[in-house]
């Protein structure tokens, strides 16, 4: 038998005997998985041509390892989905078949035809996914552009589609006809993964992939500190620095650049790169960075391409005229112009 003064009794029951170790253990216990307790927790991966980073707030390091693992998930199934270069995805199935017959389209799909059919509305023709007809000629990784004479061959596919949205059908009027979402496909995933997080619980976060970032509520009680990346940087110390830092809270943002995928032409020394015209099948000039900011990735995404192939005056008086949206644009001659809810009065 121990000695008087000497039983060892747990360190809760000393100071709570009986019925309050209960209380006290729920009381611990809540504190322990409560918002204080929690951490950063990120994962990046590649897919869909580029870099896609999630990052959560949370207290359960299991748990929040399942959470960025659904992110994962869903960006794996939208791009299973929209990619044009795999044969078993639906984008692909359409370009083989629409200039046959009409092809129904998926609930989801048809919402990405009607976003992609409004933004060339509004952009006057500045944003058009039958770009990609003109598109797939090009290669950025060997330095490979089409001879004029093929250019103006396949031209003649840019828009040659027709959409009958109540019963979701695609059909091609055009047998060159090739669609692409790439201008369309990160930013609605980046949105789809926040929604999905969002649904979850999660209450700070961010999913970013490439040129498009979706911020989900704030920075733990501070704006997040959002950079645009310097798209002519003179050295490798300043390739990653950014020109430009926004403050931004719960919001999308977009940047289309002409320094993703590009080579410089052997001939003319031009620099040729993805943000292709529609009109002309050639690479935009003007303005080497476009970025978009608003409520929806959904929508910064084809916005700031558009912005980028209509040029400042056109690009900003569009984006003037949508709800919401903010741009920021950088020319050639390395002039940054705002629209209207940006500049100070």
């Amino acid at each position: 038998m121990a000695a008087i003064g000497t039983e060892r009794r747990p360190f809760i029951g000393r100071f709570w005997p009986g019925k309050w170790k209960a209380v006290w253990l729920t009381l611990w216990l809540l504190l322990a998985t409560s918002p204080s307790h929690a951490q950063w927790h990120e994962q990046n991966w590649s897919i869909m041509g580029t870099t896609v980073g999630a990052r959560i707030w949370w207290p359960n390091a299991k748990e929040a390892e399942h959470l960025l693992g659904l992110v994962q998930q869903e960006m794996e199934r939208i791009n299973a989905t929209y990619s044009p270069y795999l044969e078993t995805s639906e984008l692909s199935q359409i370009n083989r078949l629409a200039a046959q017959q009409p092809q129904t389209l998926s609930a989801e799909f048809a919402e990405l035809i009607d976003k992609a059919l409004w933004v060339n509305t509004i952009s006057q023709g500045a944003f058009d996914i039958t770009y990609a007809s003109v598109g797939h000629l090009y290669d950025y990784r060997t330095g490979s552009a089409p001879n004029n004479q093929t250019l103006k061959q396949n031209l003649s596919a840019v828009g040659k589609l027709q959409w009958q949205p109540k019963t979701q059908q695609l059909s091609f009027n055009h047998a060159n006809v090739k669609i692409d979402l790439g201008g369309l496909a990160k930013g609605f995933a980046v949105e789809k993964a926040v929604a999905l997080l969002h649904q979850h619980g999660v209450q700070h976060g961010s999913v970013n992939a490439g040129g498009d970032t979706r911020l989900l509520g704030d920075n733990l009680g501070k704006s997040w500190l959002i950079g645009i990346k310097n798209p002519r940087p003179q050295s490798a110390d300043e390739q990653w620095q950014s020109v430009i830092k926004l403050p931004l809270t719960n919001e999308a943002i977009s940047t289309s650049g002409d320094y993703e995928r590009y080579f410089i032409d052997s001939h003319s020394g031009q620099r040729i790169h993805h943000i292709l015209n529609p009109k002309t099948g050639k690479s935009s000039k003007g303005i080497i960075s476009a970025t978009v900011i608003g409520p929806s990735g959904s929508n910064t995404d084809p916005l700031s391409t558009a912005v980028f192939v209509m040029g400042v005056d056109a690009g900003l008086a569009m984006i003037n005229q949508v709800p919401g949206y903010e741009a920021i644009v950088i020319t050639s001659e390395g002039q940054v112009h705002y629209s209207a809810g940006l500049t100070p009065p």
